[in-house]
């Protein structure tokens, strides 16, 4: 079975006004349109094209991911996710000191894990993610001090980094807002302003949005990418991230357990998110694709919960199996879907829902197309591109 879903983008006060309606044709609201979740998650469960109800009251059980076009226009919050083991004891814990699952200082909405990837959408999109090694570190922050030698904040930053094994304490020395984190951040902010670079240019931008944020500081000590479009990302649990600009479709567990770290008015509960951080210096994980038609490519990370299909092009006659139930959306041309027991034309800013009986899909059409499912357990490794 095919059937038709929408949702009303979200409006978060990060999110573009214009590039969601640009991207799938439709009226802007006028205000801020962050995230269009396509999904049964009940924090916004699409809606059923053409009649009542939403897909929640569709779907069998629980749907284990969630698909999203983000659109952002200014930094989210630096975030991380908890394990699948992490979350089940977080959401307990919290459920047993009678935490309001609406309070403001709820840490675990719920007890499921939350790896998440993003596919670009253009060209230019910027995120943060993993930590670098604290040689790496040291050599942004000696750029830093050659541009003021005599300050004590920066001078006093580079002493902290001499190992990767610093790397945990200079964190939570800096999140926790410890002496001397004000003047760190006020000397970063300063020296960076006069010089060039991808890093120093971000500083002033989270600065201007975020003055004083010790997220601001925290930046250089993170892989900073700027993604092609049709680039990937896979941010697994404990990875600290935060999408700085851009749009792309987010696929991910369906779950809203965040831990966030900074860059945010939002709560901040330092040790639950150093437990589940995990300080590793990692490089950039990029998610490589699997072709498994000509004009399909697949990518499939470790996780049971969610694999993507990306068509970009022409396709006549591709097969492809969804694995269990699915949600395909549409953003530029149109296509033919035909399955087992029931065909679907989506075109560009169309979504449908996808039930597991209609088994292998048959896909024509020229445009580009995401196929949203189960994990396929055949998990395509990130790759180091240093």
């Amino acid at each position: 079975m095919f059937v038709g879903i929408t949702n009303t983008p979200r409006d978060y006060a990060w999110g573009s006004t214009s590039a969601i309606a640009d991207l799938l044709g439709t009226q802007p609201t006028g205000g801020p349109e962050a995230e269009l979740w396509l999904g049964a998650h009940p924090g916004s469960p699409s809606r059923l094209a053409g009649a009542d109800g939403s897909l929640a009251d569709v779907v069998e059980g629980r749907l284990p991911f969630l698909l999203k076009v983000l659109a952002a226009a200014s930094p989210l919050s630096l975030q991380a996710h908890p394990t699948m083991e992490q979350a089940a004891a977080g959401f307990e814990r919290e459920n047993a000191a009678g935490i309001p699952l609406d309070a403001s200082i709820r840490n675990y909405k719920d007890a499921f894990h939350k790896p998440e990837l993003m596919y670009a959408l253009t060209d230019g999109f910027r995120a943060l993610c993993g930590f670098r090694t604290a040689h790496a570190i040291a050599s942004t922050v000696e750029r830093l001090i050659g541009a003021d030698p005599g300050d004590p904040a920066l001078n006093g930053f580079s002493d902290r980094l001499e190992t990767d094994d610093d790397i945990r304490p200079t964190f939570e020395w800096l999140v926790s807002g410890g002496d001397g984190v004000d003047e760190l951040v006020a000397a970063v902010v300063a020296a960076a302003s006069g010089l060039e670079g991808a890093n120093f240019t971000l500083v002033g931008e989270l600065a201007e949005a975020y003055p004083g944020d010790p997220g601001i500081v925290v930046s250089l000590m993170l892989n900073l990418v700027t993604l092609h479009r049709g680039e990937v990302l896979y941010l697994p649990a404990g990875n600290i991230h935060a999408y700085i600009e851009g749009l792309g479709v987010e696929l991910m567990a369906a779950s809203d357990n965040v831990l966030r770290g900074g860059l945010t008015p939002k709560h901040i509960d330092v040790p639950e998110l150093l437990s589940v951080l995990d300080f590793t210096p990692v490089p950039v994980p990029y998610l490589e694709p699997r072709a498994v038609w000509p004009g399909v490519a697949l990518y499939s990370p470790d996780v049971p919960d969610f694999a993507l299909a990306v068509v970009d092009g022409v396709v006549e006659g591709a097969r492809y199996s969804i694995g269990g139930d699915g949600i395909v959306l549409c953003t530029a041309g149109s296509f033919e879907l035909v399955g087992a027991a029931s065909s679907a034309t989506v075109m560009r800013g169309e979504a449908v829902f996808v039930t597991a009986d209609e088994g292998e899909l048959a896909v024509s059409g020229d445009g580009a197309l995401f196929v949203a499912g189960p994990g396929t357990h055949q998990p395509v490794p990130s790759v180091d591109r240093r």
